[in-house]
């Protein structure tokens, strides 16, 4: 039986060069010396081992990482520190049930979702020191019933909302830049009200405000009366804008109704109006625009005319002599009437008798009826 197991053993090394530079027996799994060639967990590794060590590799936890880790039930020890972590997402551990530590240090995690560590329902340590987490919701850890030790040292967290329900022996916080202000208030009362053991408390201080650093964030002055009228001013704050948004949108579902009432008692849904007037002012820009366009292409013949044949300059000195004198000729070529002065001319207009048509639809000729008289 042994045999067997070392064939299979030597044959999976044969098949996965990778995984030749870890320790791996029947109950562990080594492989913190690999050189970091690791950027997936193994899939040829024996399901019943008991405790898996990846440090100092490329691990990333993609999903594929989790699903391989699922099988592993029988795991209570894992190890995934100095890797290349970012995100814990929603069930990144669960099935494993039997899991009492969890080392995921030294890497570059931001974001812990909420059910982070479902499932975990044996775990008692947990490390996430060494990361870059800025904040935790108070329901991360309350699913972990049996934790007793949460290191979350040297992060980015200013404060720590916790919940009562959450129990611990031992907790460490330092290496934060931490702000002693009314939202670090809870974690005061709890580290104090449970007895809570913080390890380096002398050297987990606060960092804002200035008066208060260099004091530790668990005997900080933080006068709970002050966080109550604050809490209170917020509240009533947040409930006047809600009031005055509710206002807003009441106002507007009135003016702008989604729905009218047709003859036949039917609901007919309506564009909104914002909508139907930006839609009403595009069209109307359309065929204003088009309305233009057709007048200007016709009228501009004509207004090219105009301003050819209008030319205009102005009148100079000499033109006005000149004009003088062709009126003087003008005038002096008209009859004159004797008796007159030479120097005064006379202009005669000589009146043209009209024609007028006849009853019979002739023109009568005047000239003609005059010489038919003197012939007679």
């Amino acid at each position: 039986m042994k045999l067997s197991w070392l064939v299979i053993w030597a044959g999976t090394l044969f098949l996965n060069p990778v995984t030749s530079d870890c320790n791996i027996t029947s109950q562990t799994v080594t492989c913190e010396e690999s050189g970091k060639n690791l950027s997936n967990i193994p899939t040829n590794l024996f399901r019943n081992v008991t405790k898996i060590t990846f440090k100092n590799n490329k691990i990333t936890l993609k999903d594929s990482d989790k699903e391989i880790l699922q099988s592993f039930i029988n795991l209570t020890e894992l190890y995934l520190n100095e890797n290349m972590i970012t995100v814990l997402y929603n069930n990144s551990f669960c099935n494993l049930t039997k899991l009492i530590i969890l080392d995921i240090s030294n890497n570059h995690i931001s974001t812990v979702h909420k059910a982070a560590f479902a499932g975990l329902n044996q775990l008692s340590v947990l490390n996430l020191s060494y990361n870059m987490i800025t904040q935790l919701g108070s329901d991360v850890f309350t699913s972990l019933k049996s934790l007793t030790v949460l290191s979350l040292q040297c992060n980015f967290l200013k404060s720590f909302h916790i919940k009562s329900s959450f129990k611990l022996i031992k907790i460490v916080l330092a290496g934060n830049p931490w702000t002693c202000s009314c939202d670090l208030l809870d974690l005061q009362i709890w580290l104090t009200a449970f007895n809570v053991t913080m390890e380096n408390e002398n050297t987990t201080t606060c960092t804002f405000p200035n008066k208060k650093e260099k004091f530790s964030i668990k005997t900080a002055a933080i006068k709970s009366a002050d966080c109550k009228i604050e809490k209170a001013s917020l509240e009533n704050t947040v409930t006047s804008t809600s009031a005055i948004e509710l206002k807003s949108i009441a106002l507007l579902t009135a003016l702008t109704p989604n729905n009218i009432t047709g003859n036949n008692g039917t609901h007919a849904e309506l564009p909104l109006l914002g909508k139907s007037w930006t839609f009403l002012a595009g069209v109307l820009g359309f065929v204003l625009s088009t309305t233009l366009l057709i007048f200007t292409a016709i009228k501009c013949p004509t207004w090219y005319h105009y301003l050819i044949s209008y030319s205009h300059r102005r009148l100079e000195e000499n033109d006005s002599e000149m004009f003088e004198q062709e009126f003087s000729a003008d005038m002096n070529s008209f009859p004159t009437v004797s008796g007159t002065n030479d120097e005064d001319p006379i202009v005669i207009f000589e009146k043209i008798p009209a024609f007028v048509p006849g009853e019979d639809g002739f023109i009568e000729d005047k000239y003609i009826d005059s010489y038919v008289t003197e012939e007679s």
